[in-house]
């Protein structure tokens, strides 16, 4: 694709708003605004319920950023940032028939980013946090989890942590080894490497080690940032210590979430049958032809290469499915489910080149939202069923595009 063709591809944006009633004659503009629309505002100020059924707030997702970490490109600030909040947002409508919309805020300050989304809460139905900088979105994401009483989730953390939890899952059958027996090693200690960690402690994984740009991390380093420190108490049982050469001998599974490379003779060193999923995009972490010669199974974040480990697999399921039942948060189990659905997707077809689905599989989504859903209701988290008849029409059509 040439620059001139990705240009001419964002003239004007990539979002539009669409009516969802004719407007071509008086009656239909007098039901749809002045005076028929003062009767669904009277009725919403008596019972605030109402809005739900009566609004798009119920099926609207905030796609929120401040601008300082979008894609590989950093800190680029908020106005650069909407293009590719636009993308998302237009995800959400193509894969998962949500309708979505950029907020781009000029501060970094976590006080006003959660002061912002708590005044605007009356306006959308759950928050896809985006872009955002470690250490400054764990705590965003926890504090207006915490101040909302609607789905809320950082994908670069958790959507990130979704999709390595299906591809590791899948890698290990396909070398039939046991995922919670793997000795594995992630490289980079940002959102997703901290959310990839978290997902796969939960799930049972038991000797992981995390490294930062420093090495090891470990309980006698005196350097960590507190989302570090909290890793080190919980992670590296064995108390390794030292570089990627030392984390990587004998290593069963290398993640690679970060900018780093790793030479071949480390790479080298690797248990037999290994797993390495180098994502940094454009340029892995291992390059694939050198991680094929000393593993069974290899991923990125490309496109022009199989096994790419792409977000867009989780979080318009996600946010679907928990939209679906009124879920008041995403949980652990949740996301767990949506990996699981995803697993599941590739099924008989299960191969060391084929271990997620296509991105552009129409199941994707509605097997994610679904599984997703009955995680909510399990939790407890669901404020509704499925079938609700107020959001049906749109609830039971099948992903969009």
């Amino acid at each position: 694709m040439t620059s001139e063709e990705i240009f001419d591809g964002h003239i004007g944006g990539k979002l539009s708003v669409e009516t969802t009633t004719s407007l071509d004659n008086q009656r239909a503009l007098s039901i749809a605004y002045t005076p028929g629309v003062a009767q669904v505002s009277r009725a919403i100020a008596e019972d605030d319920s109402l809005a739900r059924r009566f609004t798009w707030t119920d099926r609207l997702v905030a796609v929120v950023s401040d601008g300082t970490a979008v894609l590989g490109l950093g800190d680029i600030g908020p106005r650069a940032s909407l293009p590719v909040m636009e993308g998302k947002a237009a995800l959400f409508k193509s894969f998962a028939g949500l309708d979505a919309i950029p907020i781009v805020l000029d501060t970094q300050d976590p006080d006003e980013i959660v002061e912002t989304l708590v005044r605007m809460r009356m306006s959308f139905g759950a928050v896809n946090l985006e872009d955002i900088s470690a250490p400054r979105c764990f705590e965003i994401e926890r504090r207006v989890v915490e101040a909302l009483d609607c789905p809320v989730m950082h994908d670069d953390q958790h959507g990130t942590a979704i999709v390595v939890l299906a591809a590791l899952t899948a890698a290990a059958r396909a070398v039939r080894r046991d995922l919670t027996g793997l000795r594995v090693v992630i490289s980079g200690a940002g959102a997703a490497g901290v959310a990839c960690a978290n997902i796969l402690l939960a799930v049972g994984v038991r000797d992981l080690t995390v490294l930062d740009s420093r090495g090891i991390i470990s309980a006698d380093r005196t350097d960590l940032t507190a989302s570090k420190a909290d890793l080190a108490a919980r992670t590296n049982a064995v108390g390794r210590t030292g570089g990627v050469a030392d984390a990587l001998d004998g290593a069963d599974v290398y993640l690679g979430v970060s900018t780093g490379t790793v030479p071949e003779e480390i790479v080298a060193t690797m248990a037999p049958e290994a797993i390495i999923f180098a994502l940094s995009n454009p340029d892995p972490e291992v390059h694939p032809d050198v991680a094929h010669k000393y593993a069974a199974v290899v991923a990125t974040g490309r496109s022009d290469f199989p096994n790419q480990i792409n977000n867009v697999l989780a979080f318009p399921g996600v946010f679907r499915g928990a939209l679906d039942v009124g879920a008041t948060e995403i949980t652990e189990n949740m996301k767990v489910a949506a990996a699981h659905a995803l697993v599941d997707l590739v099924g008989d077809d299960l191969a060391p080149g084929h271990i997620v689905p296509s991105a552009l599989d129409p199941r994707v989504a509605p097997a994610v939202a679904q599984a997703v859903a009955a995680a909510a209701v399990s939790d407890g988290v669901a404020t509704r069923a499925a079938e609700d008849p107020a959001v049906g029409s749109v609830r039971k059509g099948g992903a969009a595009g």
